[in-house]
């Protein structure tokens, strides 16, 4: 699959991350007198580290849609917000308890629980405002604002987190796996992609291959994660592996096998290729970010 990855892709994907790096800086500046701490916290999680790939579908899909760059921006932000929060609040010792995230101390070790807490929590806030202060048609922020506030919801990654959580130290089966990881991982995948269309334009049967195609991606992801805490190293991760077996959690990896899940992704990024044809007009960046996806190894 590699050899699908070009250097024009991954020159596309440095762009779309710088792009989003200075706008997040800039959302997030210092300062905040007696609750600068809280600001700190939620910079170090937001702004280091990160490839910012559910922002750069955001923005792709935005221009494969007919758009500019600069249309998708706050919803690209918007959604690594999001993202970052819920990466904090994953890391929390009530949830999977791990101390380090990005080859770094988790949130929680380096500013304490409570302040961990609330930085996700108002990382979820500033998603939304991001979000309202896109200087599009109101029509396209509205759609964008539901589909945004769905993912993060009961029918999104809480719900999603909820399962997986509730679920530890039982056998799943493989619906139920894939049940949990279409709203704990798929969710964000889809909004980011649907956001996209969205801010630039598209029509709802182009919204609808960006949810077929991002359904594919973020199984595909998934599956792929769940490999590689298995075959991984600490260092290439940038957090532990191995915690899924630690906590007793079903995978995809322990489940099916190394063998039959790397099968499942490659089966998966066929069925996100699919989605693609005959709905955009520029879909390279798309469709060679999938084989990237699928074969990365950290």
């Amino acid at each position: 699959m590699m050899s699908r990855v070009n250097d024009d892709m991954l020159d596309e994907l440095r762009q779309c991350k710088a792009m989003v790096d200075e706008r997040l800086r800039q959302a997030l500046p210092g300062g905040g007198g007696n609750y600068s701490t809280l600001l700190e916290s939620m910079r170090y999680s937001l702004l280091d580290g990160g490839k910012r790939i559910r922002a750069a579908l955001t923005i792709k899909f935005c221009e494969a849609a007919g758009g500019k760059p600069g249309d998708a921006l706050n919803a690209a932000c918007a959604i690594e917000m999001l993202h970052s929060y819920t990466l904090i609040h994953d890391d929390l010792p009530c949830m999977d308890d791990d101390g380090m995230r990005r080859g770094k101390p988790s949130n929680h070790i380096a500013y304490g629980e409570f302040t961990a807490m609330l930085a996700g929590d108002a990382l979820q806030a500033a998603a939304f405002e991001s979000l309202l202060n896109s200087e599009l048609p109101p029509e396209r922020v509205v759609k964008m604002a539901k589909v945004l506030a769905k993912a993060a919801g009961a029918h999104g990654v809480c719900g999603g987190q909820y399962l997986d959580l509730s679920g530890e130290g039982k056998e799943h089966t493989k619906e139920e796996l894939l049940e949990i990881y279409s709203m704990k991982t798929t969710a964000l995948f889809s909004a980011s992609a649907q956001m996209g269309v969205f801010a630039g334009g598209g029509t709802d049967a182009q919204a609808a291959a960006a949810v077929e195609y991002s359904k594919a991606v973020g199984l595909a992801f998934q599956a792929r994660d769940d490999i590689l805490d298995c075959t991984s190293t600490e260092r290439e991760l940038g957090k532990p592996i191995g915690s899924d077996a630690e906590n007793q959690k079903t995978t995809l990896a322990s489940l099916l096998g190394i063998e039959k899940c790397e099968e499942l992704v490659e089966a998966e990024t066929e069925k996100a290729i699919y989605a693609l044809k005959g709905a955009f007009e520029r879909a390279e960046f798309l469709k060679t970010l999938v084989y990237y996806l699928a074969s990365r190894n950290y």
